[in-house]
């Protein structure tokens, strides 16, 4: 299996169950040094990188983090809750080897307020979809998608909370199918 990193912005549940699957972690990295996710990998003995990217700059910042990421050996990234756009240059450089979890079908609801649209669209179903990322935003190879009925009464938030197990579920499953190849 290839060695895997997580990119993370705050708790981390994603990369949670990331870990708890037995994909293999190399290194949880942040864009946020006080993000909770840090404190959890740490105590299970997963290194880990912090760096805000304020005041130095995105090309500053990038090529930090892929430092770290190589340092490493890390030859996949798993984007998990990760909450900055990544450059087309980092992009170039892991081509192929990124691959997000989106709260939404894709191609289907691309960015963010994805369960308040999809409710406002008055959609029967919602979900999640792990792809590959490209340049453009949300629009890589889908690996992978599982459906969530939206409710009658489903508020952004009841319908955040049953897509999260959703993507608890799917992800782990499609990173470790990637992972293998």
């Amino acid at each position: 299996m290839k060695a895997v990193g997580i990119l993370i912005s705050g708790r981390g549940s994603n990369m949670m169950a990331l870990v708890e699957a037995g994909i293999p972690v190399a290194l949880v990295a942040s864009d946020k040094p006080d993000a909770p996710g840090l404190d959890w990998a740490r105590a299970r003995g997963i290194a880990t990188f912090a760096l805000s990217p304020k005041g130095i700059g995105k090309a500053a910042y990038e090529a930090e983090l892929d430092a770290a990421l190589r340092a490493a050996g890390c030859e996949v990234i798993a984007l998990a809750g990760y909450m900055r756009l990544v450059s087309a240059d980092f992009v170039a450089r892991w081509r192929d080897r990124i691959v997000n979890v989106h709260p939404s079908l894709l191609p289907l609801y691309r960015g963010l307020d994805t369960h308040a649209r999809a409710i406002a669209h008055g959609d029967a179903v919602a979900g999640c979809s792990v792809h590959l990322v490209t340049e453009e935003l949300d629009a890589g190879p889908l690996l992978g998608q599982a459906e969530v009925p939206i409710l009658p009464g489903d508020t952004p938030d009841t319908l955040a909370a049953r897509v999260l197990v959703a993507e608890h579920r799917l992800y782990p499953q499609v990173l470790k199918e990637f992972v293998s190849r």
